[in-house]
C-alpha cells in the first residue's frame, strides 16, 4: 500500500459520431495528450480493425498507433490494451516488441489476451479455434516472445507454433513485461497467475465476482511456485473526467478503495474530453491527493 498508484491514459482510437467520425486519439494527439502526459504514468492503445457501431467507424491499427505516440511522448509506458494473439505471427510479435522497446528506451509492455471478436477474425481471414486454443496459443506466444528477447538463436516446438533459430537482434536490453487481460476462470484466470507480470481487467459492475477472479488468479500463482504479489493488478476504469470538486472526491474515494483490494495501476478511458482542463482537474484534485502530494 506504500508504493504510489499509477495512472494509465487510454487514448481511444476509433472514430465515432461523438467525434465526427475522426480517430479521437488524433485530436488528442494534439489537443490533450501533450498535457495529459506530463502526468500520467502510461499510454494505452486498443487492438482492433474497424469500429463498433458500423464496420466503417474509424479504427487505428494499434502498433502502428502506439509507435507513433511512443515517439511524440518520450516518457511515457507503451502498452496495448490488448493485442489479439490472433492477429499476429508470434515470432513477428516477439520481433515488433523488442524493436519498439529498443527504440522507445525500455518503455513498453506487452499487452497482449487471447482474442474476442470472432467477426473481425473472419473478416481477415484469421482462424478463430475454440477459447482453450486460442489461450494455449497465448500461452506459446509468450513463450516464444521471452525466448527471442533474451536468446541469441532461440528455439521452440509446441503445439500450435514453433521457431528455429529466430533471432530477433538487437535484443532489448530490458525485457520488456507481459500484461495480459483475461477474464476467464478456467483458463485466462490461471495463465496469468503462471505467466503474466501485470493481470489487466475490469470490475464489470460486479466488485464480488472480481474479487473472486483476483483470487483465482493469486492462487494460480502459488501453485507455479510465484509471489502473487509479485503480479501488478491493472484496473481499467471507463468513467468520464470530474467536473466540480465533489466528483473529484467521489473519484478519490472510488479509485482509494480499489487501491485496498491491490489494484495499483488504473487505466482511464475518459472518452473525447474536449480541452484540458477537466484533465488538469482530474491530476490536481484525484491523482494528487491518492499518492499523497
Amino acid at each position: 500500500m506504500s508504493e504510489a498508484v499509477k495512472f494509465g491514459w487510454l487514448s481511444p482510437v476509433i472514430g465515432n459520431k461523438w467525434s465526427d467520425f475522426k480517430p479521437i486519439v488524433m485530436f488528442q494527439e494534439q489537443h490533450i495528450l501533450p498535457t495529459a502526459l506530463q502526468h500520467f504514468d502510461s499510454l494505452w492503445i486498443a487492438d482492433h480493425f474497424y469500429g463498433f457501431d458500423s464496420p466503417t467507424d474509424p479504427f487505428m491499427e494499434a502498433w502502428t498507433m502506439l509507435t507513433w505516440l511512443a515517439a511524440k511522448f518520450p516518457n511515457v509506458l507503451l502498452c496495448h490494451h490488448v493485442l489479439g494473439q490472433g492477429y499476429r505471427n508470434p515470432a513477428l510479435t516477439a520481433k515488433m516488441a523488442a524493436t519498439l522497446q529498443v527504440l522507445s528506451g525500455n518503455r513498453f509492455m506487452l499487452g497482449i489476451g487471447a482474442g474476442w471478436r470472432e467477426d473481425e477474425y473472419q473478416a481477415y481471414g484469421y482462424d478463430f479455434p475454440r477459447p482453450a486454443e486460442r489461450f494455449a496459443q497465448l500461452e506459446e506466444l509468450i513463450y516464444i516472445c521471452r525466448k527471442m528477447w533474451t536468446e541469441d538463436s532461440p528455439s521452440f516446438t509446441g503445439k500450435h507454433f514453433s521457431i528455429d533459430k529466430a533471432a530477433a537482434p538487437p535484443r532489448p536490453t530490458v525485457v520488456p513485461p507481459v500484461c495480459i487481460g483475461a477474464y476467464g476462470e478456467q483458463i485466462g484466470l490461471p495463465m496469468v497467475g503462471r505467466l503474466a507480470d501485470v493481470w489487466n481487467s475490469s470490475l464489470q459492475g460486479n466488485e464480488e465476482r472480481w474479487l473472486r477472479k483476483r483470487d483465482i488468479m493469486r492462487t494460480a500463482a502459488e501453485k507455479a511456485g510465484r509471489d502473487p504479489q509479485s503480479i501488478e493488478i491493472s484496473l481499467t476504469i471507463e468513467r468520464s473526467l470530474p467536473t466540480n470538486d465533489s466528483e473529484s472526491q467521489q473519484f478519490v474515494e472510488d479509485l482509494m478503495h480499489l487501491r485496498e483490494l491491490d489494484a495499483c495501476h488504473f487505466v482511464m478511458d475518459f472518452g473525447h474530453p474536449k480541452s484540458t482542463e477537466p484533465v488538469i482537474r482530474f491530476v490536481e484534485q484525484v491523482m494528487q491527493p491518492i499518492n499523497g502530494k
